[in-house]
């Protein structure tokens, strides 16, 4: 059999099918807990399909496993903003960002920087009052 092209999807289908064996879950009942379809879920473990970190986090809940071990085997996060909520920060995920070309780091962290100045020079909102009609 060839190597799998898509060694990354390989290994998360791997850890998803070992997660699943050692709850004593048939594929058909893991598809069922995370709401989605058995062929899907079969080609995601046999590393035919990525799926979306939404399809992920479904498939956490029914394992009863974190979603970011998942995340991580599907190479979305890296291993070590796995283990520091520190790490997770916006700035540090985007300029640790591979994909992406020191340009589009800047333009983005020059946007994310506005963004976050504007929320913070915003007064703050009280919660609404609820008048009664007199």
């Amino acid at each position: 059999m060839s190597p799998n092209p898509l060694n990354e999807l390989g290994s998360l289908g791997d850890y998803l099918r070992e997660q699943r064996q050692s709850a004593k879950l048939s594929l058909r009942q893991v598809a069922e807990l995370a709401g989605i379809s058995n062929p899907y879920l079969s080609q995601i473990e046999r590393g035919l399909k990525r799926p979306s970190a939404e399809i992920l986090q479904q498939l956490a809940k029914g394992l009863e496993v974190s979603a970011e071990s998942l995340y991580v085997k599907a190479g979305i996060l890296d291993e070590e903003f796995a283990h520091d909520p520190e790490a997770l920060d916006v700035r540090r995920a985007i300029s640790h960002d591979a994909r992406l070309t020191a340009r589009q780091k800047k333009t983005l962290l020059d946007v994310y920087d506005s963004f976050v100045e504007d929320l913070d020079s915003a007064p703050a909102k009280t919660p609404a009052t609820t008048r009664t009609p007199r």
